[in-house]
């Protein structure tokens, strides 16, 4: 064999050791990709926005500090989220707020999430205040729930207990057990 042919099969093995050593490559870096992490479809920082129902009356405002949305589970994810809820009368009476917020629109359900309180707009209101860990709250019922202890401050009475049934359209709230209350006439 001459140079020349000993040169040519150099260059060939070093070309095919080199697509060996890049393809090694890309299969490591395809097996460190981690499965299953979703990224989110849009963002938004600092939002504010408002749903209406099908009469054209506000059903809800929501505030938060930042905002994901995933449009294959149809899921939204809150941080410090601010619902303003307006029940079948169309006023808003209720003030949601807590630290996380998960909003799923197929099943039109809120979960929030950390220090969740619940406050009553209208300051005649006999309940004023409803402290919890987590809250689901249907938007299509008004009805609300959880399984963590509750808090309710009211005009003159504090009461807590273990779980929450909450009807926000009729205004009716139950805890579900180990009630305990304080009542201070005025």
């Amino acid at each position: 064999m001459n140079r020349v042919t000993l040169g040519i099969a150099a260059f060939f093995g070093l070309a095919f050791v080199l697509y060996w050593q890049a393809q090694v490559k890309r299969s490591e870096m395809d097996a460190i990709k981690v499965v299953g992490i979703e990224r989110p479809d849009f963002i938004a920082d600092n939002l504010r926005t408002t749903e209406f129902n099908k009469q054209g009356l506000i059903a809800s405002k929501v505030s938060a500090k930042h905002m994901e949305h995933y449009d294959s589970s149809d899921t939204t994810h809150f941080t410090e989220p601010v619902y303003l809820i307006y029940p079948e009368n169309g006023q808003a009476q209720w003030q949601l707020s807590a630290d996380r917020g998960q909003l799923n629109k197929q099943t039109n359900k809120v979960i929030l999430e950390n220090n969740v309180i619940i406050d009553a707009i209208d300051i005649e209101e006999p309940l004023q205040s409803l402290t919890t860990q987590t809250v689901t709250l249907d938007l299509s019922t008004m009805i609300g729930s959880s399984q963590e202890m509750v808090y309710i401050k009211g005009k003159g009475f504090m009461i807590q207990g273990l779980g929450l049934h909450a009807d926000l359209n009729t205004q009716k709230l139950s805890l579900l057990s180990k009630v305990e209350g304080t009542y201070e006439p005025q």
